[in-house]
């Protein structure tokens, strides 16, 4: 980083920069807690040859606070993947539902966006599609930070929630899915794509935004025809900026498919059972509203009681469960 020439390259840059924070999110946490220890060892060691209670009892709350830290610290050792120090892409989907999944959906979005922003990740929306009447059809995030695939990938799979309806004249119980795709973000050098394979459409970008939403074609939609796979880019102010943030996505989306066959053919070989992961999209968490309220874990069997914290981003408990759940597997 003190190459003279280190900022000439931002996306290079960028990464290592991400790098470097990923590095020191090990390093400094151990120096951290090795040298809290050492610190307690010597008061402590005083604190008892002068009888001093107070300071004793000073001692044990750090020992607490370091107990806390070393908790974390462990949660990084179930990150076993290759991928789990990877960015990310989080795409969510409303599923059926009519207006309540839309709804959902756009619930989803803003807890995911709140999680993020507590972890510290960088967290850009660089796509959404709003639904007639409320809420969104489908949002995809771009998630950046140290491990942000490895926290994330957890919550890939369908989402259920059941409530009264806000929508519903008759004020009758709902319920509605939407599904969350967690995909990794790889190197532009992992894969080629032909451009002869691409469908490209450009549209106006929708939704609330910037001065430029409704005013250019600047939107990207792109198709990949031997697979099928769409993805789409609105957020960037240019159509080129859109369609190389479009095609990163659509690179790493291929990737994980192919990843995912690979996975398929080994488990097939050894006679294993289907592995939770790329490509997995089965009920994994139910969040009930009425007649009371509970979020509850099909994997891991975690509940909470507090629906409304969970809304608002607070998933620690559930991503820290799922990640011991994985790790048994």
């Amino acid at each position: 980083m003190g190459a003279p020439d280190f900022w000439n390259n931002q996306e290079g840059a960028q990464k290592k920069v991400l790098q470097l924070k990923a590095l020191k999110g090990i390093i400094d946490p151990c120096d951290s807690l090795l040298k809290a220890a050492e610190d307690a060892a010597e008061l402590a060691e005083l604190a008892e040859g002068e009888g001093d209670a107070a300071t004793l009892k000073q001692v044990a709350g750090d020992l607490a606070k370091a107990e806390s830290g070393l908790g974390a610290l462990e949660l990084r050792t179930l990150f076993a993947d290759e991928n789990d120090t990877r960015d990310c892409f989080v795409a969510i989907q409303a599923g059926t539902g009519g207006t309540d999944a839309c709804d959902w959906a756009r619930m989803i979005l803003r807890m995911y966006q709140a999680y993020c922003e507590r972890m510290g990740f960088e967290v850009k929306l660089i796509d959404v599609q709003e639904a007639d009447e409320a809420g969104i059809r489908s949002a995809t995030l771009e998630v950046r930070g140290p491990y942000s695939y490895g926290y994330m990938k957890g919550e890939h799979g369908v989402h259920r929630l059941v409530r009264v309806s806000p929508f519903d004249a008759n004020h009758r119980r709902q319920t509605a899915f939407a599904s969350v795709d967690v995909t990794p973000e790889f190197d532009e050098v992992d894969i080629t794509i032909n451009e002869s394979d691409l469908k490209i459409d450009t549209y106006r970008s929708g939704g609330a935004g910037g001065q430029h939403v409704n005013v250019t074609d600047s939107a990207v939609r792109l198709t990949h025809l031997p697979t099928g796979i769409v993805v789409a880019c609105q957020n960037e102010r240019s159509q080129p900026l859109n369609k190389k943030m479009a095609l990163k996505y659509l690179a790493a989306k291929l990737l994980a498919s192919r990843e995912a066959e690979r996975l398929e053919k080994v488990d097939a070989a050894r006679g294993a059972k289907g592995r939770i992961g790329f490509g997995s999209s089965s009920q994994i968490r139910s969040y009930t509203l009425n007649p009371f309220q509970l979020v509850k874990d099909a994997r891991t069997d975690l509940e909470s009681g507090n629906i409304q914290a969970v809304l608002d981003g607070r998933l620690e408990e559930f991503v820290e469960a799922y990640l011991r759940w994985n790790a048994r597997k």
